[in-house]
């Protein structure tokens, strides 16, 4: 038997049961890549010889009774991830040769629940775009159509999903780099809460491994099913060990419902900054239609979402503060004199973005307590709703555009061309607030692309999105194999 597309929960069982071996599932997995992978470009660093390796141990310690939550199961890591041994460059060429010593939080506790680490997966340079390239190891290209981005930072992973090369992956996501992937190769991912998986070694060569609570930016599970989501994120969530002095048990609140019906659902289409396309409409229009039709509680307009524009614009604020810290002395000061010569009539986000590059600290801070102000407004509705459906990004997977820098670079929505950068204001939904969020398939574009919406839920309230995504994907179906990928 051949084990293609199988989720990890339904490997986990046929392991436990001994019908497959590890081996067999890992000499598989490679042999997908080896013969696939060529057109893709997801796996940008095999590591075959430590993945069987670390198959037959856990063969071996399945057959002395042991059982771990992913004993045996192929996986992939984002290229991000610090793994001891293997280059981690973000995609940077000067780092090209840097291999760190430790593994990250992450990693190491993929190993200890038993997975099979098959290589790591192709990110953008220095992680900051939407899509997946670099000098070091090329372009990944969307499984369904090689012409067109895997999308980004984790396209990597979401295509080596979408084409079988592992069971599950690990990504991150500070700009909908989990979300927007898994929206155009048709995958699910979970942007958890801010600070509920520790992120420790998902760090930028050749900076030091260290405990920092970040901004923004979290880590998280990649998956084909909803239930895979959740037993990969069962996996990452906790608090970093060195910023605790005795053991935690993190234990996250159960779902609010268990039945679609019993769902309270707040659905969006539309932003006020920019248009959202035909096809990711159609996309949100079928998840509300499926929880109509099932009973639940579904609402167009609430009195109680927070400001929508000037969540974007916040967004950007803290997105782009953050960018800039890591910016040269010799590159900052020539921000500084770009935001300087910006029009005090400019209100466009673009001019927010470079305005807040140069933020002082007090600005930072007065942008953060308006910040504040919003998550009390999510609080808020998040007592009269238990979801709210969005749209990840306005477009399904666009067409490779490498072509020129990415201030300058334009999205196509509908045949009307918008800033390239605006499209991440819906991933900004929930990750300025810190929310969680669940990308799930919704259907397929006319043509053909595949087209996926979040779920965003209440902070620390992971599973109630995640349980919406299983319910829903027992309702509208999930995850298909990818047809196509002509060039």
């Amino acid at each position: 038997m051949e084990w293609n597309f199988i989720a990890a929960e339904q490997l986990l069982t046929a392991l436990r049961a001994g019908e497959v071996t590890s081996v067999e599932l890992t000499d598989e997995a490679i042999a997908r890549i080896e013969r696939d992978d060529k057109l893709i470009n997801a796996i940008c660093v095999p590591d075959f010889d430590q993945a069987r390796k670390a198959a037959r141990a856990a063969d071996q310690a399945r057959a002395r009774g042991e059982d771990r939550p992913l004993l045996g199961i192929p996986v992939t890591v984002k290229e991000s991830y610090n793994m001891a041994g293997l280059p981690t460059t973000w995609g940077i060429p000067e780092h090209r040769n840097y291999r760190p010593t430790e593994d990250a939080v992450q990693v190491s506790r993929l190993k200890a629940a038993g997975a099979v680490i098959l290589g790591k997966t192709n990110v953008p340079h220095t992680l900051r775009d939407i899509q997946s390239f670099n000098e070091i190891y090329g372009t990944t290209n969307n499984p369904w159509d090689h012409a067109r981005t895997a999308g980004g930072s984790s396209g990597g992973s979401a295509a080596a999903l979408a084409s079988d090369f592992g069971a599950l992956s690990i990504g991150s996501d500070i700009a909908g780099s989990l979300r927007t992937p898994a929206h155009f190769c048709g995958i699910y991912a979970h942007k958890p809460t801010l600070g509920l998986a520790a992120t420790r070694g998902m760090v930028a060569p050749p900076a030091s491994a260290l405990p920092v609570e970040l901004d923004l930016a979290v880590v998280g599970p990649m998956a084909r099913t909803a239930r895979d989501l959740t037993l990969l994120l069962d996996v990452m969530a906790g608090p970093d060990p060195l910023t605790l002095g005795v053991a935690y048990d993190l234990t996250l609140p159960p779902a609010r419902h268990d039945r679609l019906r019993d769902f309270r659902v707040l659905v969006l289409d539309e932003h006020p900054v920019i248009p959202t396309s035909s096809a990711v409409r159609a996309g949100v229009h079928r998840v509300a239609d499926a929880l109509v039709e099932a009973g639940a509680r579904v609402e167009r307009h609430s009195p109680l979402l927070p400001d929508l524009t000037e969540a974007a614009t916040l967004y950007m604020q803290l997105l782009m503060s953050n960018v800039a810290a890591s910016h040269t002395a010799e590159a900052y000061e020539q921000l500084v004199r770009h935001a300087a010569e910006l029009s005090a009539q400019d209100d466009s986000l673009d001019a927010a973005r470079f305005r807040a590059m140069v933020f002082s600290h007090r600005e930072w801070i007065e942008a953060n307590n308006r910040r504040e102000l919003h998550r009390q407004g999510w609080r808020q509705l998040f007592g009269e709703f238990d979801a709210v459906v969005c749209p990840i990004t306005p477009t399904p997977a666009f067409p490779h555009n490498h072509g020129t820098g990415i201030e300058e670079r334009q999205i196509d929505i509908d045949g009307v061309d918008y800033p390239y950068f605006d499209q991440l204001v819906w991933a900004g939904v929930a990750t300025m607030p810190g929310l969680p969020a669940t990308a799930i398939p919704a259907g397929r574009s006319p043509e053909g692309l595949p087209v996926g919406v979040q779920l965003i839920g209440p902070m620390f309230e992971d599973r109630t999105p995640l349980r919406l995504a299983e319910l829903l994907e027992q309702q509208i179906g999930g995850f298909q194999p990818p047809t196509g990928g002509n060039t």
